[in-house]
């Protein structure tokens, strides 16, 4: 991999990682797009890094309020019913799926999963899902000619069985074009919370899975077999943090006073237009890929 094309790269990472787009899927077509080789799951989780450690500095007064309440109510019972000593819990509890699914499909992570047809359908497949959980949303929101709004649930709302579904939903993203906030947030806003509710706990929920992802994929970075090496991916790790950081900030107010529309039509138009260009054989499903012979 080539300076260049690391920063390319870092910059798609920061682009997308906090929307509902996916980052994944996205440094996978931008590499296609340009001929380049596959960065591969080991690249896009060790870069992901870079974006997480946008969300700690960005969420630092809540991380820590989480983090220090958690760790007391380990021995002060009193702390046990704080809203930031449950989300601790919350949290750990959340990151259990993406990482059990991530351990047992490592192979397809890093090989099928990464078909251009699989990412193409999963653009669909969840625009139309956030579609659906935007418009129900909306609803609750602002009610209907004959009935009142109905109150959306925050974060205080949250409870175990929320948080884990919410986990279940963030273990979709480990298909490329499914995306992490995308997952989260659409599987939030089905739960009944309000898009800041569910896009704050999308990306604390992420926390734990991406330095986690990163970590484990870590020693896959600059060996024999693959063309990634470690300068350009610390290189493109730290891009992708200074976007990254710019981005949440854009994104948290804009799913506070807008619509998810424009990712659900941006999601549904690409995954089609993927899907027609494999069709066509414009696009190898497999390009760059080296299991795909």
């Amino acid at each position: 991999m080539s300076w260049f094309e690391s920063l390319v790269l870092g910059l798609v990472q920061g682009l997308t990682e906090f929307l509902p787009i996916s980052s994944s899927a996205h440094l996978r077509l931008v590499a296609v797009a340009a001929g380049w080789e596959d960065p591969g799951a080991a690249f896009t989780a060790v870069t992901q890094i870079g974006t997480e450690l946008a969300i700690l500095i960005y969420f630092r007064k809540d991380i820590w309020n989480i983090v220090s309440t958690w760790t007391r109510s380990l021995w002060t019972p009193e702390l046990r019913r704080d809203i930031n000593a449950r989300m601790g819990w919350l949290v750990i509890l959340g990151s259990i799926p993406i990482g059990v699914f991530g351990v047992l499909l490592k192979d397809s992570i890093q090989g099928p999963f990464r078909d251009l047809r699989l990412i193409a359908l999963s653009f669909i497949v969840l625009g139309i899902a956030l579609a659906v959980a935007d418009r129900m949303a909306m609803q609750a929101e602002h009610g209907g000619r004959h009935r009142a709004a109905k109150p959306r649930k925050t974060i205080e709302d949250l409870n175990l069985r929320d948080g884990i579904v919410f986990g279940l939903w963030q273990a979709l993203a480990l298909i490329p074009g499914m995306s992490r906030s995308g997952s989260t947030i659409t599987g939030g806003l089905f739960l009944g919370y309000t898009r800041a509710a569910a896009a704050r706990y999308s990306f604390l929920l992420a926390i734990p899975a991406v330095f986690g992802s990163g970590l484990y994929e870590v020693s896959e970075i600059g060996n024999e077999a693959g063309h990634v090496s470690w300068g350009p991916t610390i290189f493109a790790t730290v891009v992708a943090f200074f976007v990254g950081y710019a981005i949440i900030a854009w994104f948290m107010h804009w799913v506070s006073t807008r619509t998810f529309a424009p990712f659900v039509w941006y999601r549904i138009v690409v995954g089609v237009l993927i899907l027609v260009l494999v069709w066509m054989g414009v696009l190898d499903p497999l390009a760059g890929q080296e299991f795909g012979g």
